[in-house]
């Protein structure tokens, strides 16, 4: 089985990438980094190594890699031969890789009927339709109606934290041992791919949130609080009592939201909630705060993990104070090496707090959620004192 895997980056060798290998699959990684690409192709194999309570080394051999910008010829002939594509290369840049992505399903399609799937494995919701959009704007109507019938672009799920790498091997990769890979069943053309640990559900937008409003949820607030009490890693700010505190009682507000839309069994999410700090917790592979907080413009967006479960709640007649410092912590975030804070701070300065979160958020100033994060601004600045 062939598979091929665009984006040759951490999460793409250490978390897909390795999957499919670990599956099987022969892996041909795409992605313009001539640095790994050559280290690639010149060992094929690389080192995973999962680190938690225990350690656990894997050999990650049968890859490959092409270099899209300069190889693209290549690229294009192995997504036509290819059993599975996937992609990790981040939201943004999924437009940018649309066009390959259209030139090699059409070369397949003038070889063979059989379907193909296209996973796009990004942390956002909704990827895969946005792949598919964006690779519709490469093809005719005519190709678009044959394209519908044999490639599918399920949305899914993705979830393990690989933080930035320091080692010397720029191939080598640590991974935390958790990891969760759920797609849509109804997304998909033909057999479902044999991929290890890939789970296929009929309903996929439950996971969706509960992946959004707990794990990224959990972290952004980890990350925003962190930076107020200018501490520098993940697991320093979630070890730090008052800020736990905070990002647990956070959860349980986005937690009770889940377990009324959806139905999940309150214990057995009140556990996933543990489970979820328990990884911010791990020393092995604590991020840098601010690399979590990176964004937050786009983090304080209408859909995204702060101001959606916060809506909701309030629609539902509850106040979630937590969830409204970690917005309020968000606000306040003025790192200068990241291009949203520099932006975010000075409209800010300007139109303050509730102006920057109608702004950014879609909200009016009379707004319930506008109140209550103005309200939970006093509780910050207490908070940074400490």
């Amino acid at each position: 089985m062939r598979a091929v895997h665009f984006g040759a980056g951490n999460i793409g060798r250490g978390f897909i990438g390795a999957l499919l290998a670990r599956s099987g699959y022969e892996v041909c990684f795409i992605d313009i980094d001539e640095t790994l690409v050559e280290a690639l192709n010149e060992r094929r194999s690389y080192r995973v190594v999962r680190v938690g309570a225990a350690r656990e080394e894997m050999q990650i051999s049968n890859v490959r890699a092409i270099n899209s910008r300069t190889d693209e010829e290549c690229a294009v002939a192995a997504i036509a031969e290819a059993d599975l594509v996937t992609t990790a290369v981040g939201a943004n840049v999924l437009p940018l890789i649309a066009g390959l992505i259209a030139e090699g399903l059409r070369r397949r399609m003038r070889e063979t009927d059989r379907p193909l799937n296209v996973v796009a494995c990004e942390n956002m919701i909704g990827a895969g339709s946005l792949l598919r959009e964006q690779v519709y704007r490469h093809v005719t109507e005519a190709e678009k109606e044959r394209f519908q019938r044999i490639f599918g672009f399920p949305n899914a799920v993705v979830d393990c934290i690989v933080p930035n790498q320091d080692g010397e091997d720029p191939l080598a990769v640590a991974v935390e041992p958790y990891h969760e890979w759920i797609v849509d069943q109804a997304g998909i053309l033909g057999d479902p791919p044999a991929v290890k640990d890939m789970v296929c559900v009929k309903e996929l937008t439950p996971y969706v949130e509960r992946k959004l409003y707990t794990v990224n949820t959990g972290h952004a607030v980890t990350a925003y609080l962190g930076y107020a009490r200018g501490i520098s890693t993940i697991q320093e700010a979630i070890d730090e009592p008052s800020i736990r505190e905070i990002v647990r009682k956070a959860l349980d507000e986005t937690g009770s939201l889940l377990v009324d839309k959806h139905g999940f069994d309150p214990g057995a999410h009140a556990a996933y909630i543990e489970q979820i700090i328990g990884r911010f917790q791990n020393p092995h592979i604590s991020d840098d705060v601010t690399r979590v907080a990176r964004s937050p413009i786009r983090k304080l967006g209408p859909k995204d993990r702060l101001v959606a479960p916060a809506r909701q709640l309030i629609a539902r007649g509850k106040r979630p104070e937590n969830l409204a410092l970690g917005i309020a912590a968000a606000l306040a975030y003025d790192f200068d090496g990241d291009e949203e804070a520099v932006r975010l701070s000075q409209t800010v300065k300007r139109d303050g707090m509730d102006g920057a979160l109608c702004k950014y958020a879609g909200l009016s100033r009379e707004d319930e959620l506008v109140r209550l994060v103005l309200e939970q601004a006093d509780r910050l600045a207490a908070l940074q004192k400490k």
